[in-house]
């Protein structure tokens, strides 16, 4: 199971700590939200911050894109320094635009995702599984931290690991929203290969044992 840490719910007056407790902790992932305002309703951080992380870490930066036009940051975010970007399947009308940005973060070296909200069908981003790297499921509404984990996306879940195993897809299942160790161990029943997890690690007094109860 790879853990993937929220930096969102770190502490950014003394990021750079936050950051090396999560690593120390058995971390290799690290998840960074970004939030524009507008596809949901808070704000985040660019990716010129994203650019400071990669300056002091050398986890694998699993970037989540909650942005109205995805494409037109990409380049921003891969200088950056992410690993995978991951952008949601609501940001646009059709499929035809969804794979042009498929294509364009993998023509440039980095694995691509895409996100679904609570209320999509998982069935809507069915034909474009052969193309991704990962799937994330989000347990909550994106934009809001602290809420409670959705029970819908267990199934969805389910549905996409058969999918995925049933036609040997190079696919990974990320889930995020409201993940602890309860919820985490029903997502990893379901087939889930990534957790992402923001306060119930951050804000846990030990680091390594909250890492390692999602394991």
């Amino acid at each position: 199971m790879i853990i993937s840490p929220s930096v969102l719910s770190a502490n950014f007056a003394d990021l750079k700590t936050d950051i090396k407790k999560i690593e120390e902790g058995g971390a290799s992932w690290l998840h960074y939200d970004v939030m524009d305002g507008h596809f949901v309703p808070n704000i985040s951080f660019g990716y010129s911050i994203l650019s400071d992380v990669r300056k002091v870490t050398d986890l694998f930066l699993d970037v989540h894109l909650m942005i109205s036009d995805p494409n037109k940051y990409l380049d921003d975010f891969i200088k950056a320094g992410a690993d995978l970007i991951t952008f949601h399947y609501e940001s646009y009308d059709n499929l035809d635009q969804i794979k042009t940005v498929i294509t364009k973060i993998k023509d440039q070296g980095i694995k691509a995702g895409i996100s679904i909200k609570p209320n999509t069908s998982v069935e809507a981003i069915r034909p474009l599984l052969s193309d991704l790297d990962l799937v994330l499921v989000m347990s909550v509404e994106p934009g809001f931290g602290g809420q409670s984990f959705m029970l819908n996306a267990v199934d969805k879940i389910k549905i996409l690991r058969n999918w995925i195993d049933q036609d040997k897809i190079q696919c990974l299942i990320e889930v995020d929203g409201g993940i602890n160790e309860e919820t985490g161990k029903q997502c990893q029943a379901a087939g889930a290969d990534v957790l992402v997890a923001g306060s119930y690690i951050f804000k846990h007094e030990n680091t390594k044992k909250a890492i390692e109860s999602l394991k």
